[in-house]
């Protein structure tokens, strides 16, 4: 595989490639601005990278991802383009978003986590009307002096209206487990990814008086939104996850680069071992990762409880180790 084209290497090392990443095709070319600062609390990955990625994962960072893998991933990078990436639950779907961003030096991870009642609403912003005429109310009745709090301290970017924001750098947010929505929220999302941007109506209808207005963002920052409207410069980095329970629209699907997951081999699964664990870990625990393949090809068995399994057995001698592995690595898609 010629690696020269390559933005994200998969080689876990931070590096500056983003810099060499391409003007975007005419078609995905977005011109939001000015551009916004991320913020301290943005620029700097969260715990959940740790977790994800593994404390040990510098003595894991000899295996590089799949061809495949880096192919889709950085074609997404290239065309601006969303990543649905699909596979069985613990294949590693969204630990994909924070190795990007963790290697590329883009910061925290935005996250937004879908459940059948989620809207697209929750991932663009959220505006607490409630609140602020509670606010006035008190005010009011308190004889207090002075213009109310201005309409920007009662709405906060979410997730998704975070990374659309006019950054220099893409953010990269996980868009997590996209098939537990329901029927409606693939459609929805289909005008936001293609256009890069929404607008905020509470802050277009004030517009001729504030057409400037400070809202705290997903990381809990302030930014300013101008014209109540919203307009990516660099399209995030985009990853849906999916656990292959439904089928998605066509036109979601063309708008998306689609990569689907395997059961990961003996050598990933040691590395992942190692990558959390530790390569004592991953040694001692060799007879479980060999068990759980066997397992996995007649079962739906997920790598996390594997990661369990090792874990708590270290603790235990024979018999009670392998009874606790038993325990721990029930298979998923039948009850026992």
């Amino acid at each position: 595989m010629n690696d020269e084209w390559l933005i994200y290497r998969g080689v876990g090392e931070p590096h500056d490639g983003i810099d060499g990443l391409p003007p975007a095709p005419p078609w995905r070319d977005f011109d939001g601005g000015p551009p916004v600062a991320p913020g301290p609390a943005a620029a700097t990955p969260d715990s959940a990278a740790a977790r994800r990625l593994g404390a040990h994962r510098q003595a894991a960072e000899l295996l590089r991802p799949e061809p495949e893998e880096l192919e889709a991933i950085n074609a997404a990078l290239y065309l601006r383009r969303p990543l649905l990436v699909t596979g069985y639950p613990g294949t590693g779907k969204s630990t994909l978003a924070h190795a990007v961003a963790h290697e590329l030096g883009l910061g925290r991870v935005l996250r937004w986590p879908v459940v059948s009642r989620t809207q697209l609403q929750d991932g663009l912003y959220r505006y607490d009307a409630m609140a602020r005429l509670q606010d006035v109310q008190i005010a009011a009745g308190a004889g207090v002096a002075g213009p109310p709090p201005g309409i920007g301290t009662y709405i906060r970017l979410g997730p998704l209206g975070t990374a659309l924001l006019p950054t220099e750098k893409p953010r990269v947010l996980l868009i997590d487990e996209l098939d537990k929505s329901d029927i409606d929220l693939p459609n929805d999302l289909l005008n936001v990814l293609e256009e890069g941007e929404f607008t905020l109506p509470e802050l277009e209808r004030v517009a001729d008086r504030e057409p400037e207005v400070q809202v705290l963002t997903d990381d809990g920052t302030k930014v300013t939104v101008r014209d109540g409207r919203v307009r990516c410069r660099a399209f995030p980095f985009i990853i849906l996850t999916s656990n292959g329970e439904r089928d998605f629209p066509a036109a979601l699907l063309r708008r998306c680069i689609q990569l689907k997951l395997g059961q990961p081999g003996e050598k990933r699964l040691a590395t992942m071992v190692t990558a959390h664990l530790g390569e004592e870990a991953a040694r001692l625990g060799a007879d479980l990762i060999r068990e759980f393949l066997t397992r996995s090809q007649t079962e739906l068995v997920a790598a996390d409880q594997l990661l369990n399994a090792i874990y708590l057995t270290h603790y235990a001698a024979p018999p009670t180790r392998e009874d606790l592995a038993d325990l721990l690595i029930q298979r998923l898609d039948r009850s026992r």
